[in-house]
C-alpha cells in the first residue's frame, strides 16, 4: 500500500509499505481524508519534540470499514467512520481516574506512533465511531473540532456569558463554534483581516485585530469595562496568554489551548486580584468525539467551511509546504487518500 512518509525535516515521500493485518478486537479501514494538524506540520519542520524519524504523521482522518470483528456498537464493513488517535496506558493515575485524554504516556498518532497518512490502517474497535451518515470530509475534521469542544466544556459556560477566542486559526475557529454552541456571546481576536472574515462567516458577535487596535482597550469597550467572562488562547504565544490575562473580567476563566513554545514571564498576583481560573487543555475525551459528530450531524454548523484545500495523496508534499508557509490564508488543509 502507499504510505507517506516524513524521513526527516523537510523531507517526505510517498512509499511502499506492507499491508497492517488485524489483531484481536481490531478492524482494517481504508483511510479516506486526513486533515493535516498543526503538530504534522511541526514534525515535518522539525519542531515537534516528541516526533521521532522516520515517521508515519496524521491523526485527523475518515476511513471506511473494511473488516471488523463483532462488536455492540453495531459498526459493519462499508461504514465510513473516524477513530480516537490518542492511546492512553489504562494504567497510570490519570488512567485509573477517567482522565485518558492526559495520560502521562499518551501516544498519539503521528507523533510518538506512526499515523494515519496510509491507504490502510487498522484500529482497535473500541476507538472507531460511527459517523451517522457524515460525508467522509467532514469526518476528517472530528479530531481537531474535539480539541476545542473539550476545552470550552471545561469552562463551564453559561447561555450569554461573553467569551474573547485569541487566535483564528482552525482550533480558534472552531472554539468560537463551540461556544456559540453553548449559548455564549462570542468574540474573535486576530492579527490577520482574512482570519477575522473567516471567524465573522463562522458567527463570531464581532472581532478585534490587535495588529491595529489596543486588543484590552476594545476587550473593555465591548463589554462596557467589565471585561470577558471566558477567555480562550488559541496560538500559543506569550503575549496573547498575557492579553487574555488583560481582557478576562474578575472571576474569570482562562483557557489555553494553544501550546506555547517560549516562557511566559508576569507577576501572578494579578490571577489572585481578579480570581481568575486558568485550565490547561489537552487531547478530548471519547464523550467528545461522539457530541462533535451529533452537533455537526444536526446541521448547526457547515465545518466543511473550515477546508481551504484538498491535494491527493501523491501531492501529500505540497500540502505540508503549503501549511508551513501558511500566511494566515489557510484554514484546514486535507488530503484525499
Amino acid at each position: 500500500m502507499k504510505t507517506v512518509l516524513i524521513n526527516k525535516p523537510f523531507e517526505i515521500e510517498v512509499t511502499d509499505t506492507n499491508m497492517p493485518v488485524p489483531g484481536e478486537g481490531e478492524a482494517l479501514l481504508k483511510v479516506l481524508y486526513c486533515g493535516i494538524c498543526g503538530a504534522d506540520v511541526a514534525s515535518y519542520t522539525g519542531n515537534q519534540p516528541f516526533t521521532t524519524y522516520p515517521r508515519i504523521p496524521g491523526h485527523e482522518f475518515s476511513a471506511q470499514i473494511v473488516s471488523i470483528p463483532e462488536n455492540d456498537r453495531n459498526l459493519k464493513p462499508g461504514d465510513i467512520v473516524t477513530c480516537n488517535p490518542y492511546f492512553n496506558c489504562k494504567k497510570c493515575y490519570s488512567c485509573e481516574r477517567g482522565f485518558v485524554n492526559c495520560c502521562t504516556d499518551n501516544q498519539t498518532m503521528g507523533v510518538q506512533r506512526d499515523g494515519s497518512f496510509r491507504e490502510y490502517i487498522v484500529m482497535p474497535v473500541e476507538r472507531i465511531y460511527d459517523g451517522k451518515g457524515l460525508s467522509a470530509k467532514e469526518l476528517a475534521l472530528v479530531e481537531p473540532f474535539t480539541i476545542s469542544y473539550h476545552a470550552l466544556h471545561r469552562a463551564k459556560l453559561k447561555p450569554g456569558d461573553k467569551v474573547l477566542v485569541v487566535g483564528a486559526g482552525p482550533i480558534g475557529l472552531f472554539a468560537l463554534i463551540a461556544a456559540k454552541a453553548q449559548g455564549a456571546e462570542v468574540y474573535v481576536a486576530d492579527i490577520l483581516d482574512g482570519r477575522l472574515e473567516k471567524a465573522m462567516h463562522f458567527g463570531a458577535a464581532g472581532t478585534i485585530n490587535s495588529a491595529k487596535a489596543d486588543i484590552t482597550e476594545e476587550a473593555m469597550r465591548i463589554t462596557n469595562g467589565n471585561g470577558f467572562d471566558v477567555c480562550v488562547e488559541a496560538c500559543g504565544s506569550s503575549v496573547t496568554f498575557l492579553s487574555c490575562i488583560d481582557c478576562a473580567a474578575f472571576a474569570a476563566n482562562i483557557i489555553l489551548i494553544g501550546n506555547g513554545k517560549k516562557e511566559t514571564t508576569f507577576l501572578h498576583s494579578i490571577l489572585l486580584k481578579k480570581e481568575l481560573n486558568v485550565f490547561g487543555s489537552r487531547n478530548s475525551y471519547p464523550s467528545d468525539f461522539k457530541a462533535v459528530i451529533d452537533l455537526i450531524a444536526g446541521g448547526g454548523v457547515n465545518v466543511l467551511d473550515m477546508v481551504s484545500a484538498v491535494y491527493p495523496m501523491a501531492k501529500a508534499d505540497e500540502g505540508f509546504k503549503a501549511l508551513a508557509n501558511n500566511d494566515g490564508s489557510l484554514s484546514k488543509v486535507l488530503i484525499e487518500m
